[in-house]
């Protein structure tokens, strides 16, 4: 099987303020999620309005422990993710050891609760 291939830094900031359609804006966020590249995939699943493949990329950041992706996500979607949710994301940061995380979780949670 063919390898996908992802855009350069510059053809991908072009793509980005492109109109481009729902088909072409998933295909280019499957190639980067492809090569574990979640990140750069965000800005074209919000583009193809897909915002249950974005709740799903929170699910999976918030069970790995990654606050920071699981943060971009919930900027994108624009709604608070609640203190019970950035709770386990806590957790799971703790339990894998991601210290930084953790404290940005925590954070996050003591917010939400306000």
């Amino acid at each position: 099987m063919a390898k996908k291939m992802i855009p350069d830094p510059l053809k991908r900031r072009h793509l980005i303020e492109q109109d481009l359609d729902e088909s072409q804006c998933l295909a280019i966020a499957d190639a980067y999620a492809g090569e574990g590249r979640v990140f750069e995939s965000l800005q074209f699943l919000e583009k193809a309005g897909a915002k249950d493949r974005l709740a799903a990329v929170a699910d999976a950041a918030m069970a790995d422990g990654d606050a920071f992706l699981f943060k971009q996500v919930a900027d994108i979607l624009g709604k608070d993710q609640g203190a019970e949710r950035w709770a386990v994301l806590a957790a799971a940061a703790e339990g894998k050891g991601l210290d930084c995380y953790v404290g940005m979780a925590r954070r996050h949670a003591r917010s939400s609760e306000e």
